[in-house]
């Protein structure tokens, strides 16, 4: 067997996805290899693959025990032998795995980090030869990373301690330069293959929004996707409560996760979502990377995330079938001394200095000012995260909320001159800065009792922008904090003047900003601007037909619904029509194992759907 064929055979595929087949490659010849590989881009194939094909054991570190169930489910389902060794397991399930083990049942054996300290797990392994140590969410081993795990940093030494090193490969869906460079330094990785095949993820859309009422919006967006299966991202355990009990008062079958719950809870609510029983899942950071669920719709961000790769890997987890998947981000001013207060008030690291954590403290800092510029921006979203993680991309991609609102390039130099003026005049009044919020609604006018108090209904300022939208003054306030005339000051989160607003104040420079296209004749006025609908099924009936018997053969085995066929797979079913074993088997997604156990009873709800037709 090659790897073409275990490709086809266990995976159903007749091609690699790019990147694959070089890093897979070089790990067959020997070497070791870092990947970068957007979420969904296929990186445990880049292990699973060799694992197949090399003679010994292969380990995979991974920090979840909920991604090792996911992995090993997907496998066994391939016809691939394999199993995991982590505190979920019953005492006489963790000795039969372990005696397996040692007789050398299994391929690939998922252990988390912490279990490479065990001697008793060392001496297990003494006996089997380890030809590959794969480390998923690599990113984990550096200190620069946002998911900075001291477990990690055990790899190194478990591989040296091992009778031969076996190859080690590394894989990571987010990592910065620096990050990928103190990957390789800390698993001490012997001249790697390193391969970044892009970050960009087409298949999704991209847009943040600014409602007056988050929940509200929440609920708005989660009814109007009810068959679709989605994450919705909390910044604290409470807010979680808060909107996970909204939308069940609304008749939304959704679930919660937290840190805050107990473990058996945590499983039992997870497993409701990997099933579909619980089709939305409410949670903070600690359902945490790795979910391995690919019929994800949508990911949506009640809050804003600490960085910009946090957020790109929560994001990332809608869409990992290929389908069209969208990623919405619900911003407030709030949400920026929210992240501000959770990365000042993080728990100490002892596995670090004092002045190592007020060097980590700083560069939190720093990512939040980027990911607070994202949501900001009036460019292209998708080009302002791929330029953040160094990928040259177009100026406009066609697919994220502001590429996708009509707008026109529009000389704004009278209405930015009236908000410096206001930031400045405002200054003046009181003795010092104030917050963007209040300047806003000084420039708006209206009876808000706030501004009376302080005298600044009396400015010349007062209500120079009335005829605006409260959105519209908004976001002329973050371009001309993009375009460095305004910045907004860190410890109390004021609005303060630059330099260069002198410019614009008093030197006749101009500014302009990409405004919304007046609507045409008739108006657009009540219509919600959605994102771009999923590309139509080549067969919307059959699809909901296989889809439905998915669920079915799903409940009766008790494992999720994407793990018997993606969504993909099932829309290149529907698409191909197979009529007979041969014909199933060129869908794609569709390997051996899997042909043999569901082929039959798709290819009868496949005819028996085309003969209702006729």
């Amino acid at each position: 067997m090659d790897k073409y064929d275990a490709l086809k055979q266990y995976f159903g595929h007749t091609q690699f996805r790019p990147g694959q087949e070089r890093l897979i490659d070089a790990i067959l010849s020997g070497r070791d290899v870092l990947g970068v590989m957007p979420t969904g881009g296929g990186k445990s194939v880049c292990y699973q693959i060799p694992a197949l094909l090399l003679p010994g054991l292969t380990l995979v570190v991974s920090p979840l025990i909920s991604l090792m169930k996911d992995q090993v489910s997907a496998l066994r389902e391939n016809g691939v032998s394999a199993a995991l060794l982590n505190s979920s397991l019953s005492p006489e399930d963790f000795q039969r795995t372990a005696r397996e083990i040692g007789r050398g049942v299994y391929r690939l054996v998922y252990v988390a980090p912490e279990r490479l300290d065990d001697p008793r797990f060392l001496a297990l392994l003494r006996g089997r030869a380890v030809s590959l140590l794969a480390v998923d969410e690599a990113h984990c081993i550096s200190q620069w990373g946002q998911d900075f795990r001291p477990s990690y940093l055990k790899i190194a030494d478990f591989a040296r301690r091992l009778p031969r090193r076996p190859v080690v490969a590394a894989f990571t869906a987010t990592a910065t330069r620096q990050v990928r460079e103190d990957i390789a330094a800390r698993l001490e990785l012997r001249d790697p293959e390193c391969l970044v095949t892009g970050f960009d993820r087409p298949n999704l859309y991209f847009a943040v929004r600014r409602p007056a009422d988050k929940t509200a919006a929440a609920l708005q967006f989660v009814r109007e996707r009810r068959d679709k299966s989605g994450v919705i991202y909390c910044a604290t355990r409470a807010k979680v409560e808060q909107v996970c009990a909204a939308l069940q008062r609304s008749g939304i079958p959704a679930t919660r996760y937290h840190a805050g719950l107990e473990d058996e809870e945590r499983r039992a609510n997870q497993t409701a979502f990997q099933l579909d029983q619980s089709p939305v899942m409410v949670a903070t950071n600690a359902f945490g990377m790795g979910i391995d669920k690919s019929n994800i719709s949508y990911v949506l961000h009640y809050n804003m995330p600490k960085s910009l790769e946090a957020y790109y890997q929560e994001a990332g987890r809608a869409g990992r079938d290929g389908a069209p998947a969208e990623c919405v981000l619900l911003f407030s001013q709030g949400d920026v001394r929210t992240a501000r207060y959770l990365i000042d008030s993080g728990g100490e690291n002892e596995d670090l200095t004092e002045e190592e954590r007020e060097l980590i403290r700083r560069r939190d800092l720093a990512r939040l000012d980027a990911m607070v510029g994202l949501c900001k921006t009036s460019g292209c979203l998708r080009r302002y995260l791929l330029d953040y993680f160094g990928q040259a991309s177009p100026e406009r991609c066609g697919n994220c909320g502001n590429c996708r609102a009509p707008a026109v390039e529009t000389d704004v130099t009278r209405e930015a001159q009236m908000v410096l003026s206001c930031v400045k005049r405002v200054r003046d009044r009181l003795g010092y800065y104030v917050g963007p919020a209040l300047v806003i609604r000084v420039l708006r006018g209206g009876g808000d009792r706030r501004v009376r108090e302080l005298g600044l209904d009396e400015l010349s300022t007062y209500g120079l922008l009335r005829a605006l939208s409260r959105d519209r003054v908004q976001a002329l306030v973050d371009h001309l904090e993009q375009e460095g005339f305004l910045t907004v000051e860190r410890a109390h989160g004021t609005l303060r003047l630059t330099q260069r607003a002198g410019e614009v104040l008093f030197h006749g420079e101009r500014v302009t900003m990409l405004c919304p296209a007046a609507p045409p004749e008739g108006g657009t006025k009540g219509r919600r601007r959605r994102a771009p609908a999923a590309q139509a099924a080549p067969d919307d009936g059959l699809l909901s037909a296989l889809k439905a018997l998915r669920v079915r053969l799903a409940r009766e085995a008790g494992i999720p619904a994407y793990i018997i066929f993606s969504n993909a797979t099932l829309a290149d079913m529907a698409a191909k029509r197979p009529r007979t074993p041969e014909e199933f088997q060129n869908v794609s997604g569709v390997g051996q194992v899997k042909a043999a156990r569901y082929g039959q009873v798709f290819l009868e709800e496949i005819a028996s759907y085309i003969g209702g037709e006729t």
